[in-house]
């Protein structure tokens, strides 16, 4: 018999489940209290090598306030359509994984997916394997798993290795394509604003 299978058969005894119950109930809130802290290990590390351009911030779970999930790098001048790196963890069959990616702050319109720029941005990250969808320009899964033991054992014994090697990857949209990234949200800052008005819109305009 294993040692896993031992503890198993230990606390599914009736006289020990209370306390594999109690223990399973704290362990879920020491994995959750590491993992917070990584994202919030990582936002500063982030915000201390990227300051010019953009402001790290970290997402917190929408039903657990203090829960952390992913941090946003927003930009230091604000406009009001741009593409910004992120990244995030998301519950993906029964385990939770980090993917990144170019999100946009607002739903873009075809016109300003059309942007040369945007779509030579778009191209690059496609061609290095990225997929994209409505929300994002670009996204990818990566290797991570922030909630199982081996991620959080990493993390807890040795975490600027492992701060490093997601920096690494994220460095694909804060660095090596940094400029692109630049270069289509000056693109979209300067684009000049649709005309285009749906007929939902004017219809709810005229009957307010």
């Amino acid at each position: 018999m294993n040692e896993e299978q031992a503890v198993l058969d230990f606390f599914a005894k009736k006289e020990n489940l209370p306390l594999g119950l109690s223990v399973a109930e704290q362990m879920d809130e020491i994995r959750a209290q590491i993992n917070s802290r990584f994202w919030k290990s990582l936002q500063q590390r982030i915000s201390d090598q990227h300051t010019s351009a953009w402001i790290a911030e970290t997402i917190e779970d929408r039903n657990a306030a203090g829960v952390l999930v992913g941090l946003q790098c927003r930009m230091a001048e604000p406009q009001s359509l741009f593409l910004f790196p992120m990244l995030e963890q998301q519950y993906l069959g029964g385990s939770w994984r980090i993917f990144f990616g170019l999100m946009w702050n607002t739903p873009s319109k075809q016109d300003q997916l059309s942007l040369p720029a945007v779509v030579a941005l778009k191209q690059v990250l496609a061609d290095a394997g990225f997929k994209a969808n409505e929300n994002f320009l670009a996204w990818q899964w990566t290797n991570f798993y922030p909630r199982r033991s081996d991620f959080l054992l990493r993390y807890t014994r040795n975490p600027e290795k492992l701060l490093d090697e997601i920096e690494f990857i994220f460095k694909t949209l804060l660095t090596n394509n940094g400029k692109l990234v630049e270069q289509a949200n000056t693109s979209l800052k300067n684009a000049p604003r649709t005309l285009t008005i749906s007929l939902d819109h004017l219809h709810k305009k005229h009957s307010s």
